[in-house]
């Protein structure tokens, strides 16, 4: 099949599939009612996978299959999969109509590649990985294979609990497919709670950078923070942060760099200097990461005209290596 050409049948919002018993009239629609349901197959049944898997199936389609290595992946399909059938990848691509790829980034063009020289028949049947660094081209060898590409990131991270599917609702997918498969993969972002973004395919390594850049690091300068503290006598660093760190997220959110508070948004090189001294004295590593972040943010004020040139120039020499 033509992977430019959108599928005619087993995708959402196509109709009924063969067999299908409309509800009577009167009584409530259920997920199982809706039309167009996919057999879905997991390759990868980590966090993210049974998190997609279960969404999927609350909204009607039905997880056939899933691969699971370790007992942790077994249990999570029998927890969030349950009827899913425990299978190698082949077997699981081979029984469905809607397949998710969820394995590590590094793995993904490995698998794409295998799965094709396996000799699994994936023509007309659409692939879906999830992935934020790569778009639909790490999945070409099975695209020339006949299969629909999809490229679905979900904008979340995930802890591997019951509520991580209750996660889904309202949150973004970073969403690539060639243009004819675009109402087919914005549509499966729906029926999970999200909101489809679209993200063009050479802009994927930007666009995840950014994210991991926030979300990530976010989380290592918190964690950093609460060390400092700790070393500083504060009992309860994270309640003492949490405030003030919700309303600078909030700030950032809402007003963007008019948000910025604080020492360099003030042109206090001395404080800032003194910031460097006593950071050099118990932590390097955190030294050499307010530098950076506080040069940026010198960099920035200026630019958006809330910092003083002569008053950037003295934080710029409290900020030298």
């Amino acid at each position: 099949m033509d992977p430019n050409v959108t599928p005619s049948s087993g995708t959402p919002g196509n109709g009924p599939p063969s067999g299908g018993t409309p509800p009577r009239k009167n009584e409530p629609e259920t997920p199982e009612d809706r039309p167009a349901r996919l057999a879905v197959g997991v390759v990868g049944a980590g966090r993210v996978g049974t998190a997609l898997g279960a969404a999927l199936a609350r909204a009607g389609h039905r997880v056939v299959a899933a691969t699971a290595v370790s007992d942790r992946s077994r249990t999570r399909v029998e927890e969030r999969l349950p009827g899913a059938d425990v299978a190698a990848p082949q077997d699981v691509v081979a029984r469905a109509d809607l397949v998710l790829l969820t394995v590590p980034d590094d793995e993904l063009p490995e698998l794409a590649a295998g799965l094709v020289s396996a000799g699994v028949s994936v023509a007309g049947k659409l692939i879906t990985h999830t992935s934020g660094r790569y778009g639909t081209a790490v999945l070409d060898p099975l695209t020339r294979a006949g299969a629909l590409p999809l490229a679905l990131h979900p904008v979340m991270t995930f802890t591997g609990r019951a509520d991580d599917v209750n996660r889904l609702t309202g949150i973004s997918f970073g969403v690539t497919s060639p243009e004819p498969l675009r109402p087919v993969a914005e549509a499966l972002v729906l029926e999970m709670g999200g909101e489809p973004v679209w993200i063009a395919e050479d802009a994927r390594p930007l666009y995840h950078a950014a994210l991991a850049g926030g979300a990530n690091h976010l989380v290592t300068l918190v964690v950093e923070s609460m060390d400092l503290l700790s070393r500083a006598g504060v009992a309860e660093p994270g309640r003492m942060l949490g405030p003030l760190l919700g309303a600078a997220l909030d700030n950032g959110l809402r007003l963007g760099l008019d948000g910025l508070t604080g020492p360099v948004a003030r042109g206090d090189a001395g404080t800032v200097s003194d910031h460097v001294a006593e950071l050099a004295k118990v932590s390097p590593e955190s030294r050499r990461a307010y530098i950076a972040l506080a040069r940026l943010t010198a960099d920035r004020a200026l630019g958006a005209g809330l910092l003083k040139p002569e008053d950037a120039e003295r934080l710029l020499e409290a900020l030298a290596d």
